[in-house]
């Protein structure tokens, strides 16, 4: 794995980390062995992998997967969104328009070959966004529980949504407290998962933790995402479009909260699927971020997509 620093924009700088198959790549462990499989018939031809995180998440996040993807003999690479992880840390602006025009910037700086662009929550709408704005760039993008997100149909006003989704204060917090917690939030976790999260934090001298995504970037991103209306978008998207909600057993639950939420993001799932011109739906069962929950399933469905013609 190789780190490099792209500038994007004026005083922006995006760190990204480009997994190679053959190549040293730290997470290469995070894959069970049991869930290792021969490359797919096709993969020498697949396009590259561009994954993206979401709101208050980073480039680790995706380590199993990646590890996963470069097994199979893919090439993926893995980014840190202005305000995040190692990436610069400007004051704003953060709207999704800005955060896609980032990933356009950085997508042209590597001279990628139209990358196949994956986002999980907040970054499934920066996907949904770089796709509609620049699809000369892209050959497809994956939303993994995201991209259909509009906050401003979920709550009246802006400062509902604030109250309801400002994050928790945890700056000052110790390490060990905080991997406490995640671990026992997310016992059926991998260590690749694990260790995503605690990414998010700088571990300072005296054992505790700073979010590098601080609380105020935090609302102001939050802000960008209530703004941003991906349904605007769907109708004029010109490539291939994969949905991959998840859900308690990925479709329902006995739960009457969860079936409820279930089944509002079904609805939201199919009304995007049907006003996209090319989409398809692929339910996973897990977290919302499923991806890091269960990351060789995750990867193993973006490699069928990419090598069964989807994204061509």
């Amino acid at each position: 794995m190789r780190t490099d620093w792209i500038a994007v924009a004026d005083g922006v700088e995006l760190a990204v980390d480009t997994w190679t198959p053959g190549g040293t790549n730290a997470a290469s462990a995070a894959v069970p062995p049991d869930a290792a499989a021969s490359p797919p018939p096709g993969a020498e031809a697949m396009p590259p992998l561009l994954l993206v995180h979401g709101l208050a998440s980073n480039a680790r996040m995706w380590d199993g997967v990646a590890a996963r993807l470069v097994e199979a003999g893919a090439t993926a690479l893995t980014v840190d969104l202005r305000g995040h992880g190692r990436s610069s840390k400007p004051d704003g602006p953060f709207d999704v328009p800005i955060v896609a025009g980032d990933l356009a910037a950085l997508i042209d700086e590597l001279r990628l070959d139209r990358p196949v662009v994956a986002g999980q929550s907040w970054g499934g709408n920066v996907a949904v966004e770089l796709a509609a704005l620049h699809p000369d760039l892209v050959r497809g993008i994956v939303c993994v529980d995201g991209g259909w997100l509009e906050l401003s149909r979920q709550f009246a006003d802006w400062d509902a949504c604030r109250s309801a989704l400002a994050p928790p204060r945890l700056l000052g917090r110790r390490l060990a407290e905080v991997e406490g917690y995640v671990r026992s939030a997310h016992p059926d976790w991998p260590e690749s998962g694990i260790r995503g999260v605690l990414a998010n934090f700088e571990v300072r001298p005296d054992g505790t933790v700073a979010p590098w995504l601080t609380y105020e970037r935090h609302i102001e991103v939050l802000r960008g995402l209530w703004e941003h209306r991906p349904s605007t978008r769907y109708a004029g998207i010109g490539v291939p479009v994969l949905l991959v909600p998840a859900g308690p057993d990925g479709r329902s639950s006995t739960d009457k909260a969860a079936s409820d939420w279930t089944r509002r993001k079904r609805r939201d799932v199919e009304t995007a699927a049907a006003a996209i011109p090319n989409a398809r739906i692929r339910w996973l069962a897990g977290d919302h971020d499923v991806h890091a929950q269960h990351p060789h399933e995750f990867a193993d469905v973006m490699l069928e997509m990419a090598t069964n013609g989807f994204f061509a």
